[in-house]
């Protein structure tokens, strides 16, 4: 296991959990390479056409009456972010989208079961009703190998309900630059964190048996160094941002690349990971999806990963102008399963060509196919009596259940990192004063789950049911009575008033839409926090963001920083904190700076001075 990052020096390091080993850290991992055998036997009865078919991945919305999946033998299906089923967003339809997908597989002339591939990344969080965990930026400052582990058990769980058996994550990116729209989406800036956490995401998701029904297939993401890229102009001179960071070029030497964003992989496949994700990313000006040393060499070669290869969402035009030869490029460089969500058929028709043209040796192809049924054949997709029905009991018993809410409620509290605390202003305790709670982010579940929550940019508001807010939380914990929702810090103007609550952040946002040159807290935000301070009230300012943000003035005006990251649907286990229930325990996955001009910022850069070190984290009495 790799070890985790140094506690920062303010840390209270006797009131933390330091990293503990999984018991599941010695297990063998999954042997794909065992299912050879049933995967030749299956694959000598296959046309070129099945063939290629089994390496295509469409999506459900662009399927129609589904037809297309057996007469094309396709691989697999997928939903994308912001992908429902016809009949509408509840797990019953998504179970039974699932069931008639695999029922039309099973119409095709060797019957071969898909696989069903959805981005659940914080929790079925495509799903109206599933438990919405924090996000991976929260999750690295736990440091707690176990409790991301059981993560992945509830998640698997929830997805089982709906059927569907392959899940796009963990992320494993290592991000270098705050900027990048896709910060929360890793675990840490140091690859030793991302490593750890993320096989133990994998041992959750997967388990000890990839054919136990109550576990998915996982998927680390995205190969390799999407962190690291170099921060560039906007492609468009009128995007409002001043930077663009995603699908961009990481220009890093081997040494670097092996040593930061390589490094999660390994300990991601000695867990047993059964799919790779590459990323839409280049290295040094070659994009990954068709870069053959990384994939064929590297990955397939020296890690000996042993699974299936697969593009991001049309990430294979990426590579070329020409469909054709973009196509060529990466199935030779070492894709096995293409994401082709609606330009599918086009995709078989060209790979098909390239086959009988000679320009793709069909023992390229033979060796994609074997890693994808061999895959199958460890999922109990290719026995006698293939798992291929949704698991209705799994709706009763674990898709949004109260032990799933109270598991993302202790990963909550366990997430957040204490920055400052002054006067000892947290935790805020009994008293008979009232309580101001005002900020962008006190009543907003939206803003709370971030991204990638039941709409790929995720949304302000009510978004998903069963969630609870900040302020909600509030007040639950220190009765309505005492708390007064304002809009401002204006509102702070009686004798009564014992403290006060700004909840800020960021909103909503996904990949390059969240690429941002600022990272500062809005103007009103802002104002608020000001406002009380001359009025001599003291406050805590938490904050909800997907990444480190500039505070300005807020840094030295607030009397208590809490950084809450985007803790999802469980607003309890922020109050859990705040209120004194539990002390905060969490580290900075992150290094946090002091302005704007010092990004990109991590721990071992030339003149390193962060306003909070990465580690840093205070608890209360110390």
């Amino acid at each position: 296991m790799c070890s985790s990052f140094p506690v920062g020096a303010q840390a209270a390091d006797a009131a933390r959990p330091q990293p503990t080993v999984s018991p599941n850290d010695d297990a063998a991992a999954v042997d794909l390479a065992a299912y050879d055998a049933v995967a030749d036997a299956l694959l000598a009865r296959m046309t070129l056409a099945e063939k290629i078919g089994q390496m295509t991945q469409a999506e459900l919305t662009s399927l129609g009456d589904l037809t297309d999946i057996a007469e094309l033998s396709l691989g697999s299906v997928l939903c994308g972010g912001s992908s429902d089923p016809a009949a509408g967003n509840s797990v019953t339809a998504w179970a039974d989208a699932y069931d008639a997908c695999q029922q039309a597989a099973l119409n095709s002339r060797l019957q071969v079961p898909l696989l069903f591939g959805i981005d659940a990344m914080h929790g079925h969080s495509n799903v109206l009703g599933a438990v919405i965990f924090p996000h991976n930026v929260g999750l690295g400052c736990t440091r707690d190998p176990q409790l991301i582990e059981e993560i992945g058990r509830a998640t698997a769980l929830e997805v089982r309900a709906t059927g569907i058996n392959w899940t796009f994550a963990p992320c494993v990116t290592v991000p270098q630059d705050d900027r990048w729209g896709r910060t929360y989406e890793g675990f840490s800036e140091n690859p030793a964190v991302c490593g750890e956490l993320g096989a133990a995401l994998i041992r959750g998701l997967q388990g000890a048996r990839l054919d136990d029904p109550r576990h998915v297939l996982a998927c680390a993401k995205h190969f390799v160094g999407d962190g690291g890229t170099t921060a560039a102009p906007p492609a468009k001179p009128d995007d409002p941002r001043t930077v663009a960071l995603d699908q961009g070029d990481t220009r890093v030497d081997e040494a670097t690349l092996r040593r930061v964003h390589l490094a999660p992989y390994r300990p991601a496949i000695a867990a047993g990971v059964g799919s790779v994700m590459v990323s839409y990313s280049s290295w040094n000006g070659l994009k990954c999806t068709a870069n053959r040393y990384l994939l064929t060499d590297v990955l397939k070669g020296e890690l000996a990963f042993e699974g299936l290869v697969i593009s991001d969402y049309n990430a294979i035009a990426q590579t070329d102008e020409d469909f054709r030869t973009a196509i060529g490029k990466s199935i030779n460089a070492g894709i096995d399963m293409a994401m082709e969500p609606n330009r599918y058929r086009k995709f078989i028709t060209l790979l098909t060509d390239l086959v009988e043209a000679g320009e793709v040796p069909e023992a390229r192809i033979d060796d994609a196919v074997r890693r994808i049924l061999r895959v199958k054949a460890a999922l109990g997709l290719l026995g006698p009596d293939p798992n291929v029905t949704a698991d209705r009991t799994l709706i009763e018993s674990s898709f949004g259940s109260p032990a799933h809410r109270q598991l993302a409620r202790r990963a909550v509290r366990k997430s957040l990192v204490l920055l400052k605390n002054d006067g000892d202003l947290l935790p805020l305790g009994g008293g008979a004063g009232r309580i101001l709670v005002t900020g962008s982010g006190a009543d907003d579940l939206g803003m709370q789950c971030g991204g990638w929550t039941i709409d790929w940019q995720g949304a302000r508001g009510e978004v998903t049911p069963g969630g609870t807010t900040i302020l909600a939380s509030l007040q639950q914990a220190l009765g309505a009575e005492r708390i007064v929702h304002a809009a401002d810090g204006r509102a702070a103007n009686g004798d009564d008033i014992q403290a006060a609550i700004v909840v800020a952040g960021e909103p909503p946002y996904a990949e390059g839409n969240g690429d941002d040159a600022d990272l500062k807290l809005t103007e009103q935000d802002l104002r608020a926090i000001r406002d009380l301070h001359a009025a001599g009230v003291p406050t805590a300012l938490v904050l909800l963001s997907g990444r480190p943000l500039v505070l300005d003035d807020a840094a030295s005006d607030a009397d208590a920083i809490v950084a809450a990251w985007l803790p999802g649907t469980e607003g309890a286990g922020v109050v859990d904190v705040l209120a004194g229930a539990h002390a905060p325990t969490g580290q900075l996955s992150f290094s946090w700076p002091r302005s704007v001009d010092q990004h990109p910022l991590n721990e071992g850069d030339e003149d390193y001075a962060p306003l909070y070190p990465l580690g840093h984290g205070l608890t209360y009495g110390k």
